[in-house]
């Protein structure tokens, strides 16, 4: 017998089908040979401190460095502390009768990093020593999965991809235990959680707050010149190459301007610009488009990217490539022939020419090639999984098109001294810029000539100012994450620098949700806005190794060094120790940060503890409430004096200087509302109240 596992039930039952085990026993299928069984994921995991006999937060205890990691079975949390979950137990018991009955194993969870780590982590926590063989397969489709098992590879072929994973996991386990209970130690109360990725992430997130609010917006003028186009009588207008800095030296240069009958155009540039294709999807791009364009977060997007895979519509989702090989390459055009009965993309298939091949480069595929459809014609998509199914197919035609080539004019003309420059083009060859006809109306011009005098219609002075880096989305933090902060606009050299960005195209959804959950940072509508206690913990962290973006991305891609076999495991080890020791005794340092005075404040939620105050939070110092109230709110910092009144007199004083969310100052009261969540209330309308949640 042979036995099959797989990473879900799902899968499995799509596999048994494919290989004849249609025989229904509890935790695996059986027939023709073949018992197909599966994980719910990761079923063996990294013990916690407590496996290891350490109980409690302790200073002598860190930093916790295990010199071998002791795997348990899935924990769950209950009244008495963590415990196996007992579903998960019965399943690794099942699997491990079925592997010691086995002539062979044929692995076929996730083909990727994560997948191999959750069978590799279940095989040495049973102690089995059953041969493998590895399933890698880029789809789920019927074809996919027969050829995957008619070219099965062994399965210390994927022995560095084994070790990737094994040293990602353990240096997550590492820096995220030991700096959560050293911030923790150090504040004196409450949890702070602290990670390997979350921290660099919420650092961004939080830098860019702070530089889009303490931005000095600086005016500026500029002038502008019209003459018209007497072809179609549409106004063209021209504008300075300078811009003035100061409002009476712009006043002054347009002087002359206000006075001119006439402009004299003094250059023409005529210029072939080409846009090439943009590469195919991989999770990160399919992400940061499906954010920008329908407003998806990146847990959504890779939610229904995984159902579109299971119901074998789309190839892998979790990929990191852009790319794919030239035999998958040679098979396009059939896959382009069973979009010819789709009323949405059968007139683009009919007018494509040679398919262009800027996406085609064997020596650029990852684990799995980029995102393509299967061709299985899908039946009944919700709206959002249509969205994401119809946003790949656009760019497998995008990718596939012909380049867009346009003729781009610039006219440079003077005005009273002062030179103004205008552009047009003509589009030459839309080419892939048809499939959403997203390009926008260019400005044809005139067939002027240099010399020419054209006549002046209207002249204005207009007053204008610099603007800050608007707030992080999740769209443009997955492309900070994607290069370590690196802002690189060039979509090739970004996508060559992903091997060094924070995070996997797998794990940085879940990295995102993270700090959602540990309430760091909120949605307001699509901008990413740190909370006050995100702010509290990346004013203490932010200058220190654990919010170090470059670095948590040179551990990155020391772990693809690993997986390609350039790095050793026990190096990359030796390296995490060292950093654990390190980032531990300086987070243990931070206590500075957290000293707090007593006020005599009794706790407005337990009654029984009294509220202690530091410097970012003033929280209760009963253990079991821990009660916060954080001293920021809307860019104001409350003093001691409003807090102590908030918290004895349930409101403060009308307090000056709150910034809303637009920028603009504004004055309120401040208190509690049912549930000691604090609110404004407006001195012009006090029935009126405006929440402010933490």
């Amino acid at each position: 017998m042979q036995t099959i596992i797989a990473e879900k039930p799902s899968v499995a039952r799509e596999i048994a089908q494919i290989v004849g085990a249609t025989k229904r026993e509890i935790g695996y299928l059986t027939g023709n040979g073949y018992a197909v069984t599966w994980a719910f994921g990761h079923l063996v995991a990294p013990a916690l401190p407590d496996g290891y006999g350490i109980k409690g937060f302790h200073r002598d205890n860190l930093p916790i460095i295990p010199p071998v990691f002791t795997l348990v079975p899935r924990q769950v949390k209950t009244e008495k502390g963590y415990s196996p979950d007992k579903d998960v137990m019965a399943q690794i018991k099942i699997i491990a009768r079925l592997f010691s009955e086995s002539e062979r194993i044929i692995v076929a969870t996730d083909a990727g990093r994560e997948g191999e780590l959750i069978f590799r982590y279940l095989y040495e926590y049973i102690g089995c020593a059953t041969p493998f063989d590895r399933l890698w397969i880029n789809s789920l489709t019927d074809k996919a999965i027969r050829e995957g098992f008619g070219n099965l590879k062994s399965g210390n072929q994927y022995d560095r991809l084994y070790y990737a994973a094994k040293a990602r996991s353990e240096a997550d386990w590492l820096v995220g235990i030991n700096a959560t209970q050293a911030i923790t130690l150090a504040a004196g109360r409450g949890t702070y959680s602290l990670g390997r990725v979350q921290t660099p992430t919420l650092a961004m997130v939080c830098s860019r707050y702070w530089e889009n609010k303490q931005f000095l917006p600086e005016a500026f003028w500029q002038m502008h010149i019209s003459t018209v186009d007497e072809a179609n009588e549409e106004p063209l207008t021209f504008t300075s190459v300078e811009k003035w800095q100061d409002k009476q030296t712009a006043e002054k240069n347009f002087d002359p301007v206000k006075k001119c009958q006439s402009i004299t155009i003094s250059k023409i540039e005529h210029k072939e610009t080409v846009q090439g294709t943009p590469l195919l999807y991989d999770l990160t791009t399919l992400q940061k488009e499906a954010n920008t364009k329908h407003g998806f977060s990146a847990e959504k997007t890779l939610n229904i990217a995984q159902k579109l895979y299971e119901a074998k519509l789309i190839t892998y989702p979790r990929t990191g490539s852009r790319y794919i090989p030239e035999d998958v390459f040679a098979e396009l055009p059939t896959l382009l022939l069973t979009l010819k009965g789709s009323s949405k993309w059968a007139v683009y298939i009919d007018n494509m020419g040679e398919l262009t091949r800027r996406s085609v480069d064997n020596t650029k595929i990852t684990d799995h090639h980029a995102l393509l459809i299967t061709g299985i014609k899908p039946q009944n998509l919700s709206s959002d999984e249509a969205t994401i199914y119809h946003m790949i197919i656009g760019r497998i035609l995008e990718a596939f098109s012909e380049k867009c080539i346009k003729d781009v004019t610039t006219v440079s003309a003077e005005c009273g001294d002062i030179a103004f420059v205008l552009k047009g083009a003509i589009v030459k060859q839309l080419g892939w810029r048809s499939i959403y006809g997203e390009e926008k109306k260019e400005i044809t011009l005139p067939e002027w000539s240099e010399g020419e005098i054209l006549p002046l219609t209207a002249s204005s002075l207009t007053e204008g100012q610099t603007k800050p880096k608007p707030l992080h989305t999740e769209a443009t933090l997955l492309a900070a994450m994607e290069t370590a902060g690196k802002e690189i606009e060039d979509d090739e050299l970004r996508h060559s620098l992903s091997d060094c960005g924070i995070g996997t195209p797998a794990t940085r959804a879940s990295i995102i949700e993270t700090l959602f959950q540990r309430e760091y940072m909120t949605r307001q509508k699509k901008a990413l806005v740190p909370t006050e206690k995100g702010l509290a913990l990346y004013s203490v962290v932010k200058d220190m190794y654990i919010a170090n973006v470059e670095m948590t991305g040179e551990w990155e891609l020391a772990l693809a060094n690993i997986e390609n076999g350039k790095l050793q495991a026990d190096t990359f080890r030796e390296f995490i120790d060292k950093y654990t020791a390190q980032i531990t005794s300086e987070l243990l340092t931070c206590d500075k940060f957290f000293t707090h005075k007593e006020m005599q404040c009794p706790c407005p939620k337990c009654k029984t503890g009294s509220m202690q105050f530091f410097s970012k939070v003033v929280r209760c110092d009963n253990p079991s409430c821990g009660f916060p109230v954080f001293r920021q709110i809307a860019g104001k910092i409350l003093a001691d004096q409003d807090i102590q009144d908030l918290l004895t007199k349930g409101k403060t004083g009308i307090i000056k200087g709150f910034n809303s969310k637009q920028g603009k100052a504004f004055s309120a009261t401040i208190t509690f509302d049912a549930n000691l969540s604090t609110q404004f209330v407006f001195p012009e309308s006090k029935s009126h109240n405006r929440e402010k949640r933490r």
